[in-house]
């Protein structure tokens, strides 16, 4: 086991004053190395930090570390320091470890608040590399890792007193400068820096927004079917959420008796899980929904970006004249996810609540990886990264659907797909998409059903299927073994 090269200051136990001082540091740490709380190869500080520390004798710390070292507990010479040895003396794995249990006898539950018992389980974190057909993905063994590490090291070089301080609750200004530029040019979006709101990601955004604009009991409406994610966000703070189906042109316009709905969570770009695009006329008729019922539209625009076939078509930000669209994007899917960096574009008027709530919880995103995605955005790197991905994902799905009507057909029908990173297919001859993704998982391919996004009964089995975080190979590879998977269904 490597030696830790760092330590801190050590908390010890009180000192019994009726106990030499040397007596009291030697049982101290010898305990706490029985009790695993100072690990094998962990550094102890210095005998005169510990000495200032404790207010001892440099004498007593070296006494106290010399017996320990001649009973095998630490080990070390001048100059090097002193660790907890990594092979402990035999007498010591002898003595039993006495962990720390709560009394189940009498022990009451946990009071936790309204909010607390309404959220979702936490979803589980897949860190495994990706493999056929893996969704919300990018291709993450594609991205320029070392250009990305060079911004940051010359950054970092520079690093100011003041970028140390921190920058305002809404975002570092020359990032939000920078995005807005990019959603004008090129997302049809009309907004000043100033309504930018820096956030971590979609989730960040909707919560931000449900804590602003809904009450308890106030009505949402949300498509069906479609991300789940948005709907625990709304429940966990009370709302009421109804669901809107969907046809060839998007998200239905909700009813117009619904003229209490507080907000219509709503993917135009690329709907979320089916993949068609919101017509034109259907984006003019919800924003005149909205504008008569006074509902907002948080548009989600995940991963707009990557449009492959037929003309762009406005978001609705860009032709909402009436101020009622929140518009949000993210780097987490068009760069890497755990760069926790995304975009809500606020209404004029929301612009200094939604600042307020933001230095109230989290006080502004980190600075650093705003100022390298900044100088990645304004060199030009975004936008050419933009452009080569878009063509490689465009490959990716030309290969995909070509092999997907050689292998699965009467099997799986996938959808016409213009945009995203991922696509709709439907199941044939009756096959249940739970049993469906089970059999591909025992064939080490991973596809989800249809039916997890849709808070009712669905009326048509299929699967969504990523196409942009695998290479050509893996994309074949995951054909053949899925069309295996199905046949073993077939009745």
């Amino acid at each position: 086991m490597p030696k830790q090269t760092t330590t801190f200051e050590l908390m010890l136990p009180p000192r019994d004053r009726r106990m030499p001082a040397y007596r009291w540091l030697y049982d101290a740490l010898r305990s706490g190395i029985l009790e695993g709380r100072l690990r094998p190869g962990a550094r102890l500080p210095g005998t005169r930090d510990l000495a200032a520390q404790y207010g001892l004798s440099r004498g007593t710390i070296v006494s106290a570390f010399e017996q320990l070292k001649s009973e095998g507990y630490v080990d070390g010479s001048v100059g090097s320091g002193t660790y907890v040895s990594n092979v402990l003396p035999d007498e010591l794995l002898r003595v039993p470890r006495q962990p720390v249990q709560a009394s189940a006898q009498g022990k009451r539950e946990r009071r936790v608040s309204a909010y607390a018992r309404r959220l979702p389980s936490a979803s589980a974190f897949d860190g495994s590399r990706p493999r056929a057909f893996r969704t919300d993905l990018p291709a993450l063994d594609l991205f320029p890792t070392t250009l990305w590490t060079q911004i940051a090291t010359r950054r970092l070089r520079r690093l100011s007193a003041k970028l140390l301080l921190g920058s305002e609750a809404m975002g570092y200004q020359p990032l939000r400068n920078a995005i807005a530029d990019y959603l004008t040019a090129s997302r049809g979006v009309k907004c000043a820096p100033e309504q930018i709101a820096v956030v971590s990601g979609v989730l960040d955004a909707l919560d931000l927004t449900a804590r602003l604009m809904l009450d308890p009991g106030d009505r949402v409406c949300v498509e069906d079917p479609g991300y789940q994610g948005a709907a625990g966000v709304f429940e966990s703070v009370g709302a009421k959420v109804l669901t809107v189906p969907l046809d060839d042109q998007g998200m239905k316009v909700p009813s117009r008796r619904l003229r209490d709905v507080r907000l219509v969570y709503v993917t135009p770009a690329h709907q979320f899980p089916l993949g068609m695009t919101m017509s034109l006329p259907r984006r003019l008729e919800l924003l005149e929904w909205a504008r008569s019922s006074g509902a907002l539209i948080f548009e989600d625009d995940y991963d707009g970006e990557y449009r492959y076939s037929g003309r762009p078509v406005p978001s609705l930000q860009g032709l909402d004249a009436s101020g009622q669209v929140l518009f949000f994007g993210t780097f987490n899917k068009v760069l890497f996810p755990s760069l926790r960096l995304g975009y809500l574009v606020v209404p004029p008027d929301l612009v200094d609540p939604f600042a307020a709530a933001i230095s109230m919880t989290r006080r502004h995103a980190p600075l650093l990886d705003q100022i390298v995605l900044c100088d990645f955005i304004t060199e030009g790197h975004f936008g050419r990264h933009l452009r080569r991905m878009r063509q490689i994902y465009a490959e990716r799905l030309s290969i995909l659907m070509d092999s997907a009507r050689q292998r699965l057909a009467g099997l799986l029908e996938i959808s016409d797909v213009e945009a995203g990173l991922q696509t709709a297919a439907w199941l044939r001859d009756g096959l249940n998409g739970e049993s469906a993704a089970k059999a591909a998982a025992a064939r080490n391919v991973d596809v989800t059903p249809l039916s997890r996004y849709s808070r009712g009964p669905v009326a048509r089995e299929g699967l969504q299927l990523g196409f942009a975080a695998v290479d050509a190979a893996e994309i074949r590879r995951g054909i053949r073994e899925l069309a295996i998977a199905l046949e073993t269904l077939r009745p």
